[in-house]
C-alpha cells in the first residue's frame, strides 16, 4: 500500500511543527518526530510512557547521510550500511552534534538505521531530516504492524497516522555497535546474524544485554495483556489444556510440528512453517489472542536460526522477566 502524496506533505509539516507522526517501516510503525527538536522528542517518552532513559532509533533518508548524523563512520560501519541499507538493520555509532541527548536517553552514542519501506522513505525525503521514532505503542507492550494498530493503543495521542499498510518483516531491527573495532548484536531482529557473518567475514558475538543501552531491550518488553508461558514443543498442548481445566481462557500458539491437532483451549493460532511469515505474523497473533479475551499464551520457541533468533527473543522478552519453562500449576490455581 502507499500513502497518498498529500498525507505525506502533511506528515512532513506535522513533523516540521513539532509534531508527532506514526509512520511504517518495514519492521513495525514508528512513533517519530524531529531528531533535532528536543521538546518533541520528549514528547515521544510522555506518549508512549516511556523512560527517557531509553534511547531512541534516529531514522534517515540514505546511507549517505550517515556522516551528518554520527561523529565518524568506522570502516566496518560502512561495509554495514552499504549493503543492508535501507532495511531492518541500527548501527549504534558515536553520537554527532545534531543528535540531542534527548533522543539518545543521555548516551553519547546514537542508533541509526535507513528503513526500507516507500513510505518512510518518502517521509524522511519531504522532512528533509532525521526522525526519531521508537516503535508507536505504550511502552513494553506488543509493537504495532499495521495502522490500525497504532490507533487502538494511541488514539488521538498521535497528530498523524501515516498508513503505509502491514508491515513486511514485522519484528525490530538488529542492533549492531559498531564504536568498536569489533562489531557486535545487540538486539537480534530482521537481519540474521548468519548475514552480518557473511558480510564481515567474521564470527559476531550476539549479546542479550550490553554496556550500551539499545531500544526494545527491557526485561519484560512486546508483552501482550496475557501472561505469556514458554514450553516444549511437545509439550504444547498438554500445558494449554491443563491451563485449561483450570479456570485459564488460554491461547496457543501451535507449532508446525503440531499442524491441525486437536486442542482443547479457548484460542488457537497455527503458527506458519515459514519463519519469514511467522516474524510477519507474531504480534499480530498476539494481539489477536488479546483481543480474544485469552489472560494466558502457552507457546514454545522456534529453532534459533536466522529469524527464528529474532522471534524467541521477542517471545521471551514477553514471557518476561521470569520466562517460564511450564506451567506452574499452584500459581494458576492462585490466580
Amino acid at each position: 500500500m502507499s500513502a497518498k502524496s498529500s498525507d505525506i506533505e502533511k506528515a512532513a509539516g506535522v513533523l516540521h511543527a513539532g509534531g508527532l507522526v506514526a509512520f511504517p517501516t518495514e519492521t513495525v510503525y514508528g512513533l517519530g518526530a524531529s531528531a533535532e527538536d528536543p521538546a518533541a522528542v520528549a514528547r515521544i517518552f510522555q506518549v508512549k510512557g516511556r523512560p527517557p532513559s531509553h534511547p531512541l532509533i534516529v531514522h534517515i533518508g540514505g546511507v549517505e547521510q550517515l556522516g551528518d548524523w554520527v561523529e565518524d563512520v568506522p570502516a566496518t560501519a560502512r561495509l554495514l550500511a552499504e549493503r543492508f541499507w535501507p532495511g531492518p538493520l541500527t548501527l549504534v555509532l558515536r553520537r554527532g552534534r545534531r543528535v540531542p541527548l534527548e533522543a539518545t536517553g543521555g548516551l553519547e552514542t546514537v542508533a541509526v538505521r535507513v528503513p526500507d519501506h516507500p513510505v518512510a522513505l518518502a517521509l524522511l525525503s519531504a522532512f528533509g531530516g532525521g526522525v526519531a521514532a521508537p516503535s508507536a505503542n505504550r511502552f513494553g507492550s506488543v509493537s504495532p504492524t499495521t495502522a490500525d494498530h497504532v490507533r487502538a493503543e494511541l488514539g488521538d495521542a498521535v497528530d498523524f497516522v501515516l498508513d503505509g499498510g502491514p508491515c513486511e518483516v514485522g519484528v525490530e531491527s538488529t542492533i549492531v555497535d559498531a564504536t568498536g573495532d569489533v562489531p557486535s548484536a545487540l538486539r537480534p531482529g530482521g537481519v540474521a546474524r548468519e548475514d552480518l557473518e557473511a558480510v564481515l567475514g567474521c564470527p559476531i558475538a550476539v549479546h542479550s544485554t550490553s554496556r550500551v543501552r539499545v531500544p526494545g531491550q527491557h526485561p519484560s518488553h512486546y508483552a501482550p495483556r496475557a501472561r505469556v508461558v514458554l514450553v516444549e514443543p511437545e509439550k504444547v498442548v498438554a500445558e494449554a489444556e491443563l491451563a485449561q481445566e483450570l479456570g485459564h481462557q488460554v491461547g496457543v500458539f501451535l507449532p508446525p510440528s503440531l499442524a491441525s491437532a486437536p486442542v482443547k483451549a479457548h484460542a488457537v493460532v497455527e503458527v506458519p512453517a515459514s519463519m519469514a511469515a511467522y516474524a510477519r505474523g507474531l504480534y499480530g497473533f498476539l494481539r489477536q489472542l488479546d483481543q480474544k479475551g485469552c489472560d494466558l499464551i502457552v507457546v514454545s520457541l522456534p529453532v534459533e536460526e536466522g529469524l527464528g533468533v529474532a522471534i524467541a527473543n521477542r517471545l521471551r522478552r514477553a514471557a518476561g522477566p521470569r520466562p517460564s519453562t511450564g506451567i506452574d500449576v499452584p500459581d494458576l490455581q492462585e490466580r
